[in-house]
């Protein structure tokens, strides 16, 4: 009995191809997911692919969905690594806009933010928070209290404080960011 040969397009079809086919749409959501931004997961994709083009059919790889993963972890994580030793981003949507909208030689270094963020925008992004972190965030801003003196009217320790401070200010950074 003979076998009948692959088809000349199975055949062809490389590991990254089958890849792309099967996992593409997760696998740039799984990537996305961890780098929060995305020019950055497209580019760590494109990365993940031109090494499963070097596998060429891929035939040693017993579990493929494992593999794929695990290569996207190893480039995120050399991704990050040159983010964070390179020392300067340009963004240059953000440099047209203060081009195009400069801020006024007047206003005191407290009075930029007002000037770059509406009230009611930077009041949307603090109602977002979650309510401890609001609170926090209020009586450190406001009021301007201390670490001490808001861990003792909200009843939480100092260390919590400052994690709920840092996490609100990431929370809103990255909230302004998606605006």
């Amino acid at each position: 009995m003979k076998v009948k040969p692959p088809s000349s397009s199975v055949a062809a079809t490389s590991f990254a191809a089958r890849t792309a086919e099967l996992y593409g749409r997760d696998l740039y959501w799984f990537i996305l997911s961890r780098l929060r931004n995305d020019e950055d997961a497209k580019d760590v994709a494109q990365e993940v692919y031109l090494r499963l083009l070097r596998l060429g059919q891929g035939e040693l790889v017993r579990q493929p969905h494992a593999y794929v993963y695990f290569v996207a972890n190893q480039v995120i994580a050399q991704f990050r690594m040159r983010s964070n030793t390179s020392p300067v981003r340009f963004d240059s949507e953000l440099v047209q806009h203060h081009d195009n909208h400069p801020i006024p030689a007047d206003l005191q270094r407290d009075d930029v933010i007002d000037h770059l963020l509406p009230q009611s925008e930077i009041e949307w992004l603090v109602d977002s928070l979650p309510l401890t972190h609001r609170k926090v965030f209020l009586l450190r801003i406001l009021n301007g209290l201390s670490w001490l003196q808001i861990a003792e009217r909200l009843n939480l320790s100092i260390n919590t404080v400052k994690k709920y401070l840092c996490e609100a200010n990431a929370r809103i950074s990255v909230m302004d960011r998606k605006r």
